[in-house]
């Protein structure tokens, strides 16, 4: 174990707690039109629609130096470290923004079947080994998907195929008609066929759902996800190999494909997810616990949902200082984004923005707004720094600047 060490006459934390609220990005991405995404303010503009937001907790943490946020005061003092980082990595995605941030630059996106739908070889090759037909194929919301294909399931047994914006192949099956072991074993048959150059998308999903008719079907939280292994080493590896916990907690094990991860953690929202990282607070561990809440993106991001969106930063909000509570003097708390999904925007895709980090520690000398910095990957190597291992080959950890 390693406990309130010194380096260079200061301490270092014994345990780093990591929260990603998926999609809540800040705008101004240097780069957002070429993703055709200019404009876009996640936060900003949520805040605007929703007359401002009531968030004690992040505001006195300084998120209101990072923008202009309605609601949000800027304040000359914080409790916190705040800066905004831009993504380097030539995409706007789950895989990409969380990879970067543990050291891992993507230079070619994932292909994506946005506009045509998956290539009738894939499909015919797909029914083939499943022994079941396909509906849809196309880009579409899952909830609205399984309605209008739902019914129709029932009656015949088809697999319910599309996709979206994103690199991504999900099939949606209704528990009550085809097993959940059958789904995931689809699901492991598409992953193999779409590890094919032409049909390599970073994400295969399984989207369970159950119900008798259209306007009841519901998702249930059995979701499980198939991505590409990551192509390097990352930092989780790095505290892997050297004995560190590495806690991952909602979908992070799924996005790295379980590797470097020490413990799993499934939750079913961003409430749970909050609860659960709670519970761990209290418990004793040594190292990083990494926390990803998907429903800013899933539940409310892609369907342009501002006011559920606002809601959902409002409530983490008041977890958060329930999770406050429980840190100790040599823990480290940051939060940040994978990237943006302005509800306001056109169309239901991911958008490029820079993303927020806000940085606390009950023993922060001087907090304070800091100069934006390229790379999430600033996020990693402040990470391995402090738990004296490897660095990752890109980001400049701010450890120094910190403690």
């Amino acid at each position: 174990m390693i406990n309130s060490l010194h380096m260079e006459g200061k301490m270092k934390y014994n345990r780093i707690f990591l929260i990603v609220c998926d999609s809540l990005g800040i705008g101004n991405a240097c780069d957002s039109a070429l993703y055709d995404d200019y404009g876009a303010n996640t936060l900003k503009h949520i805040c605007e629609k929703c007359n401002g937001l009531d968030v004690v907790n992040l505001e006195g943490l300084g998120l209101g130096n990072l923008g202009d946020f309605k609601g949000i005061h800027q304040l000359s003092l914080q409790l916190g470290y705040t800066l905004s980082l831009s993504e380097i990595s030539n995409g706007k995605d789950t895989m990409t923004g969380h990879w970067e941030m543990m050291g891992l630059k993507t230079e070619k996106p994932f292909i994506t079947f946005t506009d045509t739908g998956f290539p009738d070889e894939f499909i015919r090759l797909f029914e083939e080994k499943t022994g079941r037909k396909c509906v849809g194929n196309k880009a579409a919301s899952g909830t609205e998907i399984i309605q209008e294909y739902g019914e129709h399931q029932i009656k015949t047994g088809d697999w319910i195929v599309y996709t979206s914006a994103d690199s991504v192949f999900q099939i949606a099956a209704n528990e009550e008609v085809i097993p959940l072991e059958e789904l995931y074993e689809a699901c492991q048959i598409a992953r193999e066929l779409a590890m094919d150059e032409r049909w390599k998308v970073g994400r295969i999903i399984a989207r369970p759902f159950i119900g008798k008719k259209a306007g009841e079907f519901e998702r249930t939280a059995n979701r499980h996800d198939l991505a590409l292994a990551p192509f390097d080493k990352t930092v989780l590896d790095t505290l892997k190999e050297n004995n560190f916990d590495v806690i991952g907690v909602g979908k992070i094990p799924d996005i790295f494909v379980n590797q470097g991860i020490t413990r799993s953690v499934k939750t079913i929202s961003n409430k749970d997810g909050m609860e659960k990282t709670i519970e761990l607070a209290k418990t004793n561990f040594n190292g990083l616990c990494f926390v990803n809440l998907v429903d800013f993106d899933a539940k409310y991001g892609h369907r342009r949902d501002y006011q559920g969106y606002g809601q959902a930063i409002v409530e983490f909000d008041e977890q958060l200082g329930e999770l406050m509570k429980y840190l100790q003097a040599d823990d480290l708390l940051m939060i940040t984004a994978d990237h943006g999904n302005d509800p306001t925007y056109k169309g239901t895709d991911h958008t490029r923005e820079q993303v927020p980090l806000i940085i606390y520690s009950k023993e922060l000398l001087q907090p304070r707004c800091l100069a934006p910095m390229e790379s999430f990957s600033v996020i990693g190597a402040t990470i391995a720094e402090n738990f004296n291992v490897e660095l990752p080959k890109i980001g400049k950890s701010i450890l120094k600047n910190i403690i």
